[in-house]
């Protein structure tokens, strides 16, 4: 057996468990879609043509992308900190970032039913301190939609940031800083440029972890603020609409797709602006 034979001996079963039990299925729910007898995508202008269709997918999108710039602007600071510290306290910081993740989203979004709902801990501080005469409507919003997924997804992006972060040299930092630049200038200048790979990874696992989530917007969005996902289950679960379930999902992977490939455009182009600079 030859050695370059080797690495395709390895990926094989993994290869054949991902086409049976990933490939296969999505194929059966996908290809009726297409072919009723004659091939026809019938079923996709009619997917498009339905406001209502279009208004759940315009706000998954929407609220997919507000989700991965709020993480971005809170994970990239934190991951920053985190990098700067040492390792012993590096280990415990991420310890606390990672907890969240141990516990499951289901009971998350519980939580979060409690501190956004009419007699929640929100709405109970405002009403105690005077600042409102009435409970505000937080819970079944597209608000709570926003504040669940970046509780689920932050972790994710400061995780992906510390790695890129710590490896950049703080003699680079102090560079910068002996030119006059200050903090924030450096940061501006030095930090968000060499991290822009990482913000790219982190900003497509959060993006595509937000669209295609289920219990967080079911539970804190509910029906009046659905998303594909819930619009999926509710079509293959609630109706037995499987024709309909085939063509969301087909939309939601060619969706997540082409947002990804509009991520890896905007990281080329940063890439050739910078290589540009430094010639």
């Amino acid at each position: 057996m030859s050695s370059k034979h080797i690495p395709y001996i390895v990926i094989t079963p993994g290869f054949i468990l991902l086409v049976v039990f990933l490939v296969i299925p999505l194929l059966s729910i996908i290809w009726p879609t297409f072919y009723d007898g004659a091939f026809t995508f019938e079923s996709y202008a009619s997917f498009f043509s339905s406001s209502f269709n279009l208004s759940i997918l315009w706000r998954t999108v929407k609220l997919s992308l507000i989700v991965t710039l709020f993480t971005i602007i809170l994970g990239l600071p934190t991951a920053y900190y985190i990098s700067r510290t040492g390792k012993k306290w590096r280990s415990l910081l991420m310890g606390f970032v990672l907890f969240p993740l141990l516990t499951n989203s289901v009971v998350r979004s519980f939580a979060w039913i409690n501190i956004l709902g009419t007699n929640g801990i929100v709405n109970q501080f405002l009403l105690n301190t005077g600042l409102i005469s009435q409970p505000l409507k937080l819970l079944y919003t597209e608000f709570a939609i926003v504040i669940g997924s970046i509780y689920l997804f932050l972790p994710l992006m400061i995780t992906t940031l510390v790695g890129i972060l710590e490896n950049i040299d703080t003699e680079m930092i102090e560079a910068a800083e002996t030119l006059g630049a200050n903090p924030l200038v450096a940061f501006v200048k030095v930090i968000w440029p060499l991290s822009i790979p990482g913000v790219i990874v982190g900003s497509i696992l959060v993006f595509t972890g937000t669209f295609t989530a289920y219990t967080t917007p079911q539970l804190l969005g509910g029906n009046q603020n659905m998303m594909m996902s819930t619009f999926l289950y509710q079509q293959a679960m609630s109706l037995g609409n499987w024709q309909s379930a085939g063509v969301i999902a087909l939309i939601m992977i060619v969706t997540t797709m082409l947002v990804m490939n509009v991520f890896n455009a905007i990281a080329n182009m940063v890439d050739r602006r910078g290589g540009d600079l430094n010639a």
